[in-house]
């Protein structure tokens, strides 16, 4: 793979195709950008071209560094991510150790920092006094989906490499050329924000069942409440799809937004288009309001799942309120 495979990103490709052919590397990257967008395949194969000894644009993948990285065995490579829910001062100042220890004064060294806005206020900070006296040459890679997030001081001495969302349609048509099955890939194009991440759900073994049960609660959960109740003890908390029911509310999601869909008349937008049918004759059993209301439950669930409320209490709680409008 090259920068200029990972599609859609010409901004960010632009950028760092410039810095290797100039060799102006600057000593610190901020990768920012929706997940799923190739922000990680980019910064692998930015940081494999600058270990490369051939020079250009490219990493040549044949010398000897290229295959060092290309079998994990390049030392000069360290990656960083939240240790729980963020990345602590000991990671950071473990990070200046090691490179200190390692230094040789010409051999570049690289290092990536995954969800960089996680970091905890005295670990930014000791990023910060890294970033402002580094040892030469090191280059910095922060990657992040809230660049916002990532402390001004850092954002100020960091070249900001943007990475765009890429449009659902163009993301739909690319995974149908590449064989994927159109209902499917037509859902997972609503989840994501680039094809890595498209790919990923569509790679998932489990992914089409998911999306089935979605559609067997999604017609349930309005009508036949007992039933609901029956197929979520069963289909999912009895089995290993409990472990994706933050994407199965997500789906849900959707479901309920296609039927807001056909009321509104915009049947080319629906994304569960195999279940039309039925979407058109039950679309306006409830008003747009109760849709949306739907939407606030679905989305509510989620929330109280993310604050560690017991999965199984919160979907039959969703139910219940799905029932009730």
């Amino acid at each position: 793979m090259s920068l200029e495979q990972i599609e859609g990103q010409w901004k960010a490709q632009r950028i760092l195709s410039h810095a290797l052919k100039s060799g102006k590397i600057s000593h610190a990257y901020l990768f920012n950008g929706p997940s799923g967008t190739g922000r990680m395949a980019m910064a692998r194969e930015f940081a494999k071209a600058l270990f490369c000894t051939a020079g250009g644009a490219n990493a040549c993948g044949e010398c000897l560094e290229c295959r060092k990285f290309e079998h994990g065995n390049q030392t000069d490579l360290t990656t960083i991510a939240p240790d729980g829910n963020s990345i602590k001062i000991d990671q950071i100042r473990e990070l200046q150790r090691d490179f200190a220890y390692r230094n040789s004064g010409t051999k570049r060294k690289v290092y990536m920092i995954k969800q960089a806005d996680k970091m905890t206020m005295q670990a930014a900070n000791s990023l910060l006094k890294f970033l402002e006296e580094p040892l030469s040459p090191v280059v910095a890679i922060l990657i992040t989906d809230n660049g916002q997030a990532v402390i001004p001081t850092i954002r100020s001495r960091t070249q900001w490499v943007p990475f765009l969302p890429m449009p659902p349609g163009r993301m739909l048509q690319t995974l149908i050329e590449e064989g994927a099955p159109p209902t499917l890939a037509r859902t997972v194009v609503q989840l994501t924000s680039g094809l890595d991440g498209a790919r990923q759900f569509l790679q998932q073994n489990q992914f089409a069942e998911i999306r089935s049960l979605v559609i067997q609660l999604g017609k349930e959960s309005l009508t036949r409440f007992t039933a609901a109740m029956i197929t979520a003890g069963q289909q999912l908390f009895k089995t290993d799809l409990v472990e994706h029911t933050q994407l199965l509310l997500s789906l849900l999601v959707i479901w309920f937004k296609d039927l807001i869909q056909f009321q509104a008349g915009r049947q080319d937008d629906i994304v569960f288009i195999d279940q039309l049918e039925w979407i058109g004759k039950h679309a306006f059993d409830r008003s747009f309001a109760g849709w949306v209301s739907c939407i606030e439950h679905t989305l509510e669930a989620s929330k109280r799942m993310r604050a560690n409320v017991t999965p199984q209490l919160a979907f039959e709680q969703l139910l219940v309120n799905l029932q009730e409008g």
